[in-house]
């Protein structure tokens, strides 16, 4: 808290602070050599970070490219499908119309909680973009395969009127994807067992299970409701312990707070324990670090616990993100430091949301590295995609003595889809190595 000045009581004139982030703010002087109007604008940055909220990004060059290059796929959609549908003038007209709305929602449905709106209106909003967004890319590509396929038809195909017929398909087809998709979104995702062989594994820890989700992705369109069903799955489970695997939320703990809150309810034997992600860095990793541990959850930030288990020892460690150091150098993501002073002789776990920290998770003597991120790719066909950016896109894989084994996610980011990459609720057993 700046000395001599007093906080605001809200940041937008409508939310309160809490008292939890109040009281973490740690006290500090105002700088020498600035005007009292620079003091003002310097508090009003504190603010703003100690809660986890950060101003709206400015606008940028790159944002603007990026909405010249939506608006003119969305041209191009327009351009190769609606002159090929029987629909005449006012089809056309209303097709057009329906693009424009969609190349105006997917933006602001991705900027909605940075404007200064009613909540119920940003999430509202979200909800269209996100939704306008996921039918938009199923267009985008069912048209460019429609390119593929007219290309290489026969000639007497497109006098038959392929052109025409191959524009509704991909309409219909485009609509069935994103309900089906919509569909699989919001549905509880399903339990996957998983058996692990670890070399030497203990018969004490034998069959000890761990739960893990990964990827809930709470904001604009998983709330509450949402949450409270994964929680009354996992504890049904019964396990051992329970791993949370980072992206667990889309927003600041002032306006997450209360739909986060089910997460609390989570039981696992030895406890629950949670990483950052990338998105928690987006979010305030450190406010919302502090909300889950007030939770009771257990935050592991490049460290580890040793659990006992029936007299054997079992090692959970967790890493910060792999991109956290982008955000705050102290937090660099350190498989090494997270097992340091770790029993030599226990079987290692590692906790580490993005599955490329698995090499330096091998080299520092894990045993098992549980990730997420790439949401299986979520819908096809981006998962074909991911393999760029990570090692690994989903299930269960071996890194010469590490297994790394990468969920789906249990929620999922943006568009309200899931197609050919389901959502999941991990269920890892340990089991003695053959």
């Amino acid at each position: 808290m700046l000395q001599g000045w007093h906080l605001p009581k809200t940041l937008d004139g409508r939310s309160t602070w809490k008292s939890a982030e109040m009281r973490n703010m740690r006290c500090i002087g105002p700088a020498p050599g600035l005007h009292r109007t620079d003091r003002k604008i310097v508090a009003k940055k504190i603010v703003a970070n100690a809660s986890g909220t950060a101003p709206p990004p400015k606008p940028a060059r790159p944002f603007a490219n990026i909405l010249i290059v939506l608006l003119l796929l969305h041209v191009y959609i327009g351009w190769r499908l609606l002159p090929a549908m029987p629909i005449g003038a006012p089809g056309e007209i209303l097709g057009s119309g329906l693009l424009a709305m969609s190349a105006g929602l997917i933006p602001l449905g991705m900027m909605a909680r940075f404007l200064d709106l009613p909540h119920k209106l940003a999430d509202r909003l979200s909800w269209a973009g996100f939704i306008a967004m996921g039918l938009f890319s199923s267009l985008l590509v069912l048209t460019l395969l429609r390119e593929v396929a007219l290309a290489a038809a026969p000639a007497r195909w497109l006098a038959d009127g392929f052109r025409n017929d191959s524009a509704i398909w991909v309409v219909a087809a485009a609509l069935l994807v994103t309900l089906a998709g919509f569909i699989n979104a919001r549905s509880l995702a399903r339990v996957v067992n998983v058996d692990i062989p670890i070399a030497d594994l203990p018969d004490a820890l034998a069959g000890f299970t761990i739960v893990q989700i990964s990827d809930i992705h709470i904001g604009p369109t998983i709330k509450k409701r949402y949450v409270q069903a994964i929680v009354d799955k996992v504890n049904s489970l019964q396990p051992d312990a329970v791993a949370i695997t980072g992206d667990v939320v889309d927003g600041s703990v002032m306006q997450l707070a209360p739909q986060a809150a089910p997460l609390g309810k989570l039981k696992g034997r030895h406890g629950v324990f949670v990483v950052t992600g990338n998105h928690e860095y987006y979010s305030g990793a450190n406010a919302w670090m502090q909300e889950f541990r007030q939770l009771g959850l257990q935050g592991l930030m490049n460290e580890h616990v040793v659990i006992e288990h029936g007299g054997a020892q079992l090692v959970l460690a967790g890493v910060n993100d792999y991109g956290a150091g982008h955000f705050d150098p102290a937090q660099a993501s350190d498989p090494m430091r997270a097992a340091l002073g770790a029993p030599a002789a226990a079987p290692k776990i590692l906790l580490a949301h993005q599955p490329r920290s698995a090499a330096a998770a091998e080299a520092a003597g894990f045993d098992l590295q549980l990730s997420g991120h790439t949401h299986g790719g979520q819908f096809w066909p981006w998962n074909l995609f991911v393999r760029f950016q990570q090692p690994y896109t989903a299930g269960l894989h071996l890194l010469n003595k590490m297994w790394v084994y990468t969920s789906r996610g249990t929620g999922y980011w943006g568009p309200p889809m899931r197609f050919g990459a389901p959502s999941e609720i991990t269920r890892l057993r340990l089991v003695r190595a053959a």
